[in-house]
């Protein structure tokens, strides 16, 4: 009988119908396309064995100059610099009370301690350290009162409750004689206010709508009107850090590892620093520190509130000189074109900047003017501050409407899945969409929160492969990215046991130890026989490699699924599974039909599936003419 070669296009086309896409693939999970192949994506693993507070909306990495590596990590909830392991908290603080400022209450029988501090300024779920607290005289101890806690509700501006615990975490209940109130010595360290996890809709400019309050007035962009969203970029050795709409801050590597990220403009030296920005970035060849969105100056002073397209930056090699003189290279530019800055990337010998509707190229030329900022191209906004990233070959980015590529000029890239995934993507909270290089295997990755899925935060992906200009789909729960560089594989945040974690990508091949479930690549309908008339589908020789990490003894093995119909409008019935080996020639398998379906997977036989991927080439079926019963 003669043999038909299954030569599927690679990569995944959602654009049209599962028909009019036959000769490629409709749907994928999990795995990539590259050199004809389709292959199951790299697994990942728990970066260390420590967890931290808070969903990680950032990550950095940089080397000190002493080599010591170093990861920033931007939470819901923190700031973290890990070092050898170790997530060390260096949130910056807020405000320091006074001793005695701060007493406590508690009632018999409750957990609940009601704490009295004047003018606290806390939101809920803000972070504060106790010190110098005594007993209460029962249960509620100075050892229990003397730590972090993180604030319950917010009852009124000069009032807050948290939960007692001990110093295992474990909660602690009041008796009758906790009638103490702390003492005269209680000090307050509150951490700068957590923001938001999830946007509300009408808590922020940039957000959702233009006005939240009075018609006509807009909403001032904020600290806990934000999402919580971080921008970070080392200046040398040293860390500067930014929460979108609030303060900017620097982290010294000298102070060592445990020393808080302080306030810039209140540093030693600073002069006119903004108080507030949108993000902050570093201009590498020509030492300038950006902030986007920065507060103007008003009879010599900052306004501490954001002017939304405002780019302000330093002089040169002077992170903490931001007063425009004759002398220096400090100053600043309004942009024109949208409304706000949403977000910006370095490239190559420039600074990109998009608003809401435009594309902004900063580049650096020296005094007077310091920096050329030209409009690049209007109608193609940023759908998120963490929506582009910087490639090999150029800058990729995405819209609200679309994806684009920038190497000098703006491009529409052709997209197969577009429909696909803007048609879904939760516009509520399109601010947490992210792009991410995974240059090793000549990608761009963008996460996004589904409608389908329907659970607010980011929940699948799309893969464009620029090397060989095909897209894969699939899904998986990450919240940022950092290329390999720095370390020697991606960094994603992510989720182990329901607490927050970095997971190292494309190491091994496994689920964090576990192996990786419904990873499958689903080809469109392709016709047997020219679909003219029934074919009988015998068997199926695979062209099919498994690579085994090392180390690992398994038995791999793969499944290919035969889906079958006769008119495109009906639904798809599974005619047969067959198992795939290392040790297959060839398949039996039985199928009469005019349209068939492929699809290749993991065979999910839980430990079995640990520790290889497979790819899959050019398979062939065998087929003979056949009616149908």
């Amino acid at each position: 009988m003669p043999l038909q070669q299954l030569d599927f296009q690679p990569g995944v086309n959602r654009e049209g119908t599962d028909y009019s896409a036959k000769g490629g693939w409709v749907n994928a999970n999990l795995v990539r396309f590259r050199k004809g192949a389709i292959e199951k994506i790299g697994g990942w693993r728990k970066e260390g064995s420590a967890y931290f507070l808070g969903i990680a909306r950032a990550i950095h990495s940089w080397i000190s100059l002493g080599g010591t590596r170093y990861i920033g990590i931007g939470t819901t909830s923190k700031y973290y610099v890990e070092e050898g392991g170790i997530y060390n908290d260096v949130t910056p603080i807020r405000a320091t009370t006074s001793a005695g400022d701060v007493t406590f209450a508690a009632t018999n029988g409750s957990s609940t301690v009601t704490v009295a501090d004047t003018a606290h300024g806390a939101v809920n779920g803000d972070y504060v350290t106790f010190s110098g607290a005594a007993s209460l005289g029962g249960l509620v101890t100075a050892e229990v009162l003397n730590q972090e806690y993180q604030i319950d509700l917010v009852t009124s501006a000069n009032a807050y409750t948290i939960t007692a615990k001990d110093t295992d975490g474990d909660t602690v209940t009041a008796n009758s004689s906790d009638s103490g109130n702390g003492g005269s010595s209680v000090v307050g360290v509150y951490q700068i206010n957590v923001g938001l996890d999830t946007y509300v809709q009408g808590s922020g400019f940039g957000l959702g709508t233009w006005g939240s309050g009075t018609f006509g007035s807009a909403s001032a962009i904020s600290a806990v009107n934000q999402l919580r969203t971080w921008t970070h970029d080392n200046y040398g050795e040293n860390l500067i850090i930014n929460v979108r709409g609030a303060g900017i801050y620097r982290w010294v590597e000298n102070s060592g590892i445990t020393v808080r990220a302080a306030e810039l403009a209140t540093t030693s030296g600073a002069n006119l620093v903004p108080t507030v920005g949108l993000q902050v970035i570093t201009s590498e060849t020509d030492r300038h520190l950006v902030v986007l969105g920065a507060d103007p100056i008003v009879d010599n002073l900052r306004t501490n509130v954001v002017d939304p397209m405002l780019v302000a930056f330093s002089t040169q090699e002077n992170e903490l000189q931001f007063e425009p003189t004759s002398t220096n290279t400090a100053g600043s530019v309004r942009l024109s074109s949208g409304s706000f800055i949403v977000g910006a990337v370095k490239s190559r010998q420039e600074i990109l900047i998009w608003t809401d509707t435009s594309l902004y190229s900063m580049n650096f030329i020296g005094p007077p003017l310091t920096f050329a900022v030209n409009l690049v191209n209007e109608g193609a906004g940023l759908i998120s501050p963490k929506g582009a990233t910087n490639a090999p070959n150029g800058v990729y980015f995405a819209s609200k409407t679309g994806f684009y590529f920038y190497n000098g000029s703006v491009q529409k890239l052709p997209c197969t899945v577009q429909e696909y995934v803007f048609e879904d993507i939760d516009q509520g909270q399109s601010f947490k969409c992210f792009f991410g290089t995974n240059s090793e295997f000549g990608e761009v990755w963008f996460f996004y929160p589904s409608i389908t899925d329907g659970t607010g935060e980011v929940s699948r992906y799309v893969i464009f492969n620029y090397e060989e200009n095909n897209w894969s789909i699939g899904s998986l729960v990450r919240y940022g990215w950092q290329d390999a560089g720095v370390e020697d594989v991606p960094l994603a945040g992510a989720q182990a046991d329901s607490q927050n974690c970095l997971f190292q990508h494309e190491t091994g091949f496994d689920d964090n130890g576990a192996a990786m479930t419904n990873v499958f690549a689903e080809s469109a309908d392709l016709d047997v026989s020219s679909g003219e008339n029934f074919s009988f589908i015998k068997k199926i020789i695979p062209d099919t490699k498994f690579v085994i990490e090392p180390g690992v003894s398994t038995t791999p093995a793969m499944n290919v699924v035969l889906k079958r119909r006769d008119f495109p409008g009906q639904s798809l019935t599974t005619d047969s599974t067959t198992q795939i080996t290392e040790s297959s020639t060839y398949n039996s398998l039985r199928s009469r039909a005019r349209q068939v379906v492929f699809r290749f997977e993991s065979d999910d036989d839980g430990d079995s599936q640990l520790g290889y991927k497979w790819r899959v080439g050019s398979t062939r079926i065998e087929l003979q003419p056949s009616g149908r019963r």
